[in-house]
């Protein structure tokens, strides 16, 4: 009988060399049973190679090399504790070694260099990254603008702390609440980001920039008084101050560019982007998180600074 596979039926395979007989029934016999139950043995560690498979855990970030919510998220949190460390490095320098502002001795022991060095290094830091991280992300410059941050952000609340007790923890509080909410939303499908809502937040951005450098400008000047410039200055509207009304836009303002932090983590998961894109992603919530806070601190204060 002709065997079934085409390369036995080739006359070159069929050609005995002298001294070889052709295999009796026997052997042919044992051969065949030999390779059914090495076929069984490939087909059984197939199966359990799969069933190890089916009941592995999903894949992760370091397996797949991609961009992960997991992972993403682990990343914001490392760099919202390296914050939170500077910051408190930020608080005592700010009150002369001192970690409450009832310890404060004498006008003297308070310092504003941790705000300003931390606004600086931040400022040029957030730059840097942003402008190169197209081309490569670095995890450490990243780290560098959150030590930096931490130093603004516990130097200017300490400085506020002293001024209007008890404002920090109302600020925080209403920093998370709004956090909190928007992820919310974000979550249930209810907010997202859109083309035409970018350009409206990139124009009113824009112009929210333009009023803080003319504001800076009429302070140095002496033109405005107060300790917030324009913002001090109480408005047509039933006398509340112009800062309490542009807070609540610049707010707004914050809110949605959470969301589009959001909505581009999102997308990044989505696509497949690479698993170092998880630290832009963190980069992005903590620019967002850190200037809603900022503004926060700012209406609280011109609210409880004008009664």
């Amino acid at each position: 009988m002709a065997s079934g596979n085409f390369a036995f039926n080739n006359p070159a395979f069929q050609e005995q060399r002298p001294g070889l007989t052709p295999p009796s029934a026997t052997q042919a016999g044992a051969q065949t049973q030999y390779a059914s139950a090495a076929h069984q043995g490939v087909d059984a560690a197939a199966n359990a190679q799969l069933e190890g498979a089916f009941a592995a855990p999903p894949a992760g970030s370091i397996q797949t090399g991609r961009m992960t919510v997991e992972d993403t998220v682990a990343k914001t949190l490392g760099l919202f504790a390296v914050l939170l460390v500077t910051a408190v490095v930020g608080w005592v320098w700010t009150l002369g070694g001192a970690f409450s502002p009832d310890q404060i001795v004498s006008a003297e022991q308070v310092t504003i260099m941790p705000w300003i060095i931390g606004m600086l290094g931040g400022f040029v830091l957030a730059m840097v990254v942003s402008f190169t991280s197209r081309k490569k992300v670095r995890p450490a410059l990243i780290f560098a603008y959150a030590a930096f941050e931490g130093l603004f952000v516990g130097g200017i609340s300490a400085y506020f702390e002293l001024l209007w007790p008890g404002i920090v923890i109302q600020a925080a509080l209403a920093t998370l609440a709004v956090v909190g909410v928007v992820l919310a939303l974000f979550a249930s499908g209810k907010v997202r980001a859109s083309a035409r809502a970018n350009k409206i937040f990139l124009v009113a951005i824009i112009g929210y920039a333009v009023f803080g450098l003319l504001n800076l400008v009429l302070m140095w000047t002496g033109v405005t008084q107060g300790m917030f410039g324009l913002y001090s200055e109480p408005s047509p509207l039933f006398g509340i101050p112009w800062g309490v009304i542009i807070g609540v836009f610049v707010v707004l303002l914050a809110s949605y560019s959470l969301v589009q932090d959001f909505d581009l983590i999102q997308q990044g998961v989505r696509n497949g982007a690479p698993r170092e894109f998880g630290w832009l992603g963190g980069f992005g919530i903590m620019v967002t998180v850190v200037w809603l806070y900022i503004e926060i601190l700012r209406i609280i204060a011109i609210i409880r600074g004008s009664n």
